[in-house]
């Protein structure tokens, strides 16, 4: 028998709580972004981190087959996959929270969500070099 076991970093655990320091103030200053209880919004960090882990990923691995390709052809269809992951990311997200959340939590459109985003993980990385730092 088989056992799944999440492997939870202390990292992991500070990215979510950036998250929900982010996603609750976006909620405050931004209209479309609404998230109705604390306790949802600490979900949808929790969603909003399993999603951008994933996401990062694959454009990793989409970059390395981008920088391998030899091809002009392997360059255009990684570079054309990599642009779909970009944009797709974002509507994933969006799916992904209504699907989760049934309108209880909203991030706004297209345009709102990757603002979010990038402040996600400009946050993130500051937290991460500012707790470095103290090591």
């Amino acid at each position: 028998m088989s056992r799944f076991r999440v492997h939870l970093r202390p990292a992991d655990v500070v990215d979510v709580f950036v998250y929900v320091v982010v996603l609750n103030l976006a909620a405050e200053y931004l209209p479309q972004v609404i998230t109705e209880t604390f306790t949802l919004s600490l979900l949808t960090a929790v969603l909003l981190k399993l999603i951008l882990e994933v996401g990062v990923a694959l454009k990793d691995r989409v970059k390395g087959r981008l920088k391998a390709a030899t091809s002009l052809t392997g360059r255009i269809a990684s570079g054309i996959l990599l642009w779909a992951l970009l944009v797709g990311s974002k509507f994933a997200v969006l799916e992904a929270v209504s699907v989760a959340f049934q309108g209880q939590v909203q991030l706004g459109g297209f345009f709102a969500v990757t603002g979010l985003i990038l402040a996600l993980l400009i946050s993130r990385a500051g937290v991460r070099r500012l707790l470095r730092d103290f090591d």
